[in-house]
Formats: C-alpha cells, sequence, structure tokens
C-alpha cells in the first residue's frame, strides 16, 4: 500500500469535494479546481474525508495512488488557503516591479526590461524597494510554473551569487581566480 496514498484527505469548512464519474471537482471560498481520476484510481468522499483506492499492485498504479492523493490535497488546501512563495533579487540594480498584480516588469542588467504577464489565479506583490517577490495563487502547479519561469530570467550565479532565488535558499558559492591562490 502507498504511504501517501493511503492517508485521507481531511475537507475543511468551506470547501466541497464532488466526484461525478472520472473527474474531482475542490470548491472553495477561492476557487473552484477540477481534476482527471487516472484509470485504476477509486476516490470516495464520506463524511468530510477523502479516500483513495486503486485496483491492483502495479507500479504505475502505485505511483498514480499517491499522486492523486497529493494532488487533492494540494487543491482542497489552494481552494482554501492558497499557496504563498517569496522570491528575492540580488545584484546590483536589479529590481522589479508590478503593473496592477497581474505584471511584472524586471530589471535584471539585460539592455531592455524583461516582463512578464501572469497568468490567471497566480498575483504578485513586490517589496522592499524591488528586490523581494511575494507570488500567490491557488494552483500549486501553476504558481510552482511561473516561479520557475521567473527565477529563469536571471539564473542566481555562483561567483557574486546575483540573481533570483527564494528566500532562505542557499547559493553554493565559488571562489573567484584571486582567491584560489
Amino acid at each position: 500500500m502507498s504511504r501517501i496514498g493511503k492517508m485521507p484527505v481531511k475537507i475543511p469548512k468551506g470547501v466541497t469535494v464532488t466526484v461525478s464519474g472520472k473527474t474531482v471537482q475542490v470548491k472553495g471560498a477561492k476557487a473552484t479546481l477540477t481534476e482527471k481520476i487516472p484509470d485504476g484510481i477509486g476516490v470516495k468522499v464520506d463524511d468530510g474525508v477523502v479516500t483513495f483506492t486503486r485496483r491492483n499492485e502495479s507500479r504505475k498504479q502505485k505511483a498514480f495512488h499517491g499522486m492523486m492523493r497529493a494532488l487533492i490535497q494540494n487543491m482542497v488546501q489552494g481552494v482554501s488557503e492558497g499557496f504563498t512563495r517569496e522570491l528575492a533579487i540580488f545584484g546590483v540594480g536589479y529590481r522589479a516591479d508590478t503593473k496592477d498584480g497581474k505584471k511584472l516588469d524586471f530589471n535584471l542588467g539585460y539592455s531592455h526590461p524583461v516582463e512578464m504577464t501572469l497568468p490567471e489565479g497566480v498575483t504578485a506583490v513586490v517589496e522592499e524597494r524591488g528586490t523581494k517577490i511575494k507570488v500567490t495563487g491557488i494552483d500549486k502547479q501553476v504558481l510552482g510554473q511561473v516561479l520557475a519561469n521567473i527565477k529563469a530570467l536571471r539564473l542566481p550565479e555562483p561567483y557574486k551569487g546575483k540573481g533570483i532565488r527564494f528566500v532562505g535558499e542557499q547559493i553554493r558559492r565559488k571562489v573567484g581566480k584571486t582567491g584560489a591562490a
């Protein structure tokens, strides 16, 4: 039995989970999210708890069992509380600016400013004079992809540490030519 898949998902107050055919719909205060159920996985809602079963013990079914439970847990948390991650920008002159929470403008040392439009359901707030970005969203997968796209604009480099990284992320620093001798 999958250790992740066998754990039930508790449904908080204000959130409804409905299973119809091969889709699961999670509705909460913030939004409504849907997910397709893979073949061989059973989803059952009873007394404020969602449980998962699988058809057989194949490796693929075990993987889908745990994955489906994790997806539903993320959906329940997303529609009730949401997800928030913070990015920090390091570098002289590197900064970000937001336009109504839907568009981000970056100055990252390129010859031109970089503009990024955020997808539906994701908002951003720029703090601390443009060096900290707080990104919030209801869908954990979409939020993670947006964060990866922002970070890819200027990955942190190992010599001076300049670039975009998560708050609290450690960058492995290298010694330069003069420090190696």
